[in-house]
């Protein structure tokens, strides 16, 4: 295997498009490598996203009992558990996956094992005192043993019983946290949103006969008790992930006379507010509906005309359905007509970096006028994009892709540094750039 490079040269292009698919979705990845993990019998999974964090997902749930396996034509086999839920030997490596550690983090609660779970410098860095509220209130016992209420977190699991439960956050990690655990509780749980959060937890489990109830705001899960659920292995397929095609989409939106076209991406509506952001910025989007997945999500094919943009305004109720795409819309600032403001979005904060400041420093590096905002951004745009020194990931995967989207209308090369975390969402990224038309080296 080759060795990941740290850093990349992006060149300035003139042209850019053309017609491709992004890997599969990551947050769905995660979701059906955990149920499938708990099912009875085989599930083959169809496009499922071979990054680092989903890989470590699949790492965790072996070292529960399950067993999984690529064949030679890239499709993956979970045999699952049964429910039979083992105590691992050692401590689960999250490696840089929020998803994994809070997910987990629900379905350990219900079981009567004890479990360390950590990660890297990153992971531990980030709040987890939002979950060990809901499952300490239903029976479990948490541990954050990291400086500030982070990673490591020792569980401590067992009967749990459900509850109500207000989310304090606009999370869908924790709402899924929470109905995991449910499905090995007594009871009925009911969840009530802030705002409404992605819901591909929800699909899934419905589409597996789970009856979860979805009114408003309000989610309810009557739960299997600590036998756990009957779930039986499937077949699923995973669409493309749409906040990977975000980055192919914002590489054509502001260049003139270029088309993309973005196949079989998940369309689920709590995950497309970027493209409703991109039309309100004056692009030429168009949608052609496929199909429902196994999984009950949308999935069609998206095709970006690009033109010239005017800036936009974000915030409120569509930030939690945008937030992985919001290093973009910053993106988006510096090269539309006008001042984008970005803002309600704290939470951006305490992902994998700080994005806020991340974002603003790296903005102010390629000759952009940006101010960083307590929860949020301000970009004054059109911006020539002058690079003045090597732009920092920080070891944010969105980040490194964001600036090289950015580097891409520059008017020199961009030095982007730090660069393999980009493996943790969308491995082929470079080379997808170079088949539309990008010139990296």
């Amino acid at each position: 295997m080759s060795e990941i490079p740290q850093s990349v040269i992006v060149h300035p292009v003139e042209k850019f498009g053309g017609t491709i698919e992004v890997p599969g979705d990551k947050s769905i990845s995660h979701r059906i490598a955990m149920l499938a993990g708990i099912a009875s019998g085989e599930s083959t999974v169809h496009n499922f996203l071979k990054s680092e964090d989903c890989i470590n997902t699949l790492r965790a749930m072996e070292a529960l009992g399950a067993r999984s396996y690529v064949s030679e034509d890239g499709e993956l086999t979970i045999h699952g558990t049964g429910g039979k839920i083992l105590e691992p030997a050692g401590s689960l490596n999250c490696g840089n996956s929020g998803t994994t550690i809070r997910l987990l983090a629900g379905i350990i609660a219900g079981q009567s094992i004890s479990v360390e779970m950590s990660g890297d410098e990153s992971l531990q860095s980030r709040p987890m005192g939002r979950i060990r509220d809901p499952l300490e209130k239903m029976g479990a016992k948490l541990e954050l043993t990291g400086e500030k209420g982070t990673a490591p977190i020792k569980i401590h699991g067992g009967s749990l019983k459900a509850i109500d439960y207000i989310l304090p956050v606009a999370s869908a990690q924790v709402k899924s946290c929470i109905l995991l655990a449910t499905l090995f509780a007594e009871g009925t749980t009911t969840i009530t949103e802030p705002l409404p959060t992605r819901d591909h937890t929800e699909r899934l489990m419905r589409e597996l006969g789970i009856n979860v109830i979805t009114d408003g705001l309000q989610i309810k899960l009557t739960g299997f008790g600590q036998k756990g659920p009957k779930i039986n292995g499937r077949e699923f397929e995973v669409p493309g992930d749409f906040s990977s095609a975000a980055f192919l989409m914002m590489a054509v939106a502001a260049r003139k006379k270029s088309k993309v076209t973005i196949k079989k991406v998940g369309l689920n509506p709590r995950r497309t507010a970027f493209l409703e952001v991109l039309k309100r910025a004056g692009a030429d989007v168009t949608i052609k509906p496929r199909k429902t997945t196994e999984g009950g999500e949308p999935i069609g094919d998206i095709t970006i005309v690009g033109g010239t943009l005017k800036a936009v305004e974000v915030g409120g109720a569509e930030i939690p359905n945008l937030i992985d795409e919001l290093p973009l819309v910053a993106v988006l600032g510096a090269l539309a007509e006008g001042t984008t403001v970005i803002r309600n979005a704290a939470e951006l904060r305490v992902k994998e970096i700080d994005r806020i400041t991340g974002m603003v420093n790296n903005l102010k590096s390629l000759g952009v006028d940006a101010e960083e905002q307590e929860d949020g951004m301000i970009i004054r745009g059109p911006a020539k994009i002058v690079p003045t020194t090597a732009v920092k990931s920080l070891g944010d995967h969105r980040t490194a892709m964001a600036l090289a989207v950015l580097a891409m209308y520059g008017t020199a090369p961009v030095v982007v540094n730090n660069i393999a975390c980009v493996e943790t969402s969308y491995p082929g990224f470079w080379q997808h750039l170079r088949d539309l038309g990008g010139h990296v080296e």
